[in-house]
């Protein structure tokens, strides 16, 4: 299994020691403070993983959204997200973002080394999941029929609850991740 390191560190920072945490962008989900800052950080991760950021430009996106009489607070972003991942993806890059559980999106540009964006899977960060933007994980909820405490699992694309068990011992998934008939999921 690939490390997130491996895929968003130039060799030079792993070997000073620079931390994941010094390459991410956190963006609100309402927008940028910065207009322009989002393209820059990505342009400048670009380069620093050894392509040419030529084309990793936003302008026309934020143009044509502000134009759209139909945008909404929080549609700026992901369009924005959208067309830079599209242009990562021409260069061997991908745009990932860890999954916190919270409104803001926190941002990485990594190198695909000619796999798919799609290839890069079982990524964490600080015990969240890492995916391509994207690519959204199955949020599952529910209450145990043992102890009836709540119990929340966000899974990335693939993973399953397979003979998952509460910490009281009461089993919830079958072997093939499928609710027992007595546990409920909520909607």
């Amino acid at each position: 299994m690939t490390e997130l390191a491996e895929l968003v560190l130039t060799a030079d920072e792993r070997a000073r020691g620079t931390g994941v945490d010094r390459v991410l962008l956190t963006l609100d989900w309402s927008g940028e403070e910065e207009p322009g800052r989002l393209a820059e950080f990505v342009a400048a991760r670009v380069r620093a993983l050894g392509a040419d950021p030529a084309d990793v430009d936003d302008t026309a996106v934020r143009r044509a959204a502000e134009a759209d009489p139909a945008l909404r607070r929080g549609d700026l972003p992901v369009r924005q997200l959208d067309h830079l991942s599209g242009v990562l993806a021409g260069l061997g890059c991908a745009l990932l973002q860890v999954h916190h559980g919270d409104d803001a999106y926190a941002l990485l540009v990594a190198r695909t080394g000619g796999s798919t964006p799609d290839g890069l899977t079982g990524l964490t960060h600080d015990h969240c999941p890492v995916l391509p933007w994207g690519t959204r994980p199955t949020l599952v909820c529910l209450d145990c029929p043992g102890c009836a405490q709540q119990l929340v699992w966000e899974l990335p694309p693939g993973e399953t609850l397979a003979g998952e068990r509460c910490d009281c011992g009461t089993a919830l998934f079958d072997a093939d991740g499928r609710p027992l008939p007595d546990v409920t999921l909520y909607p």
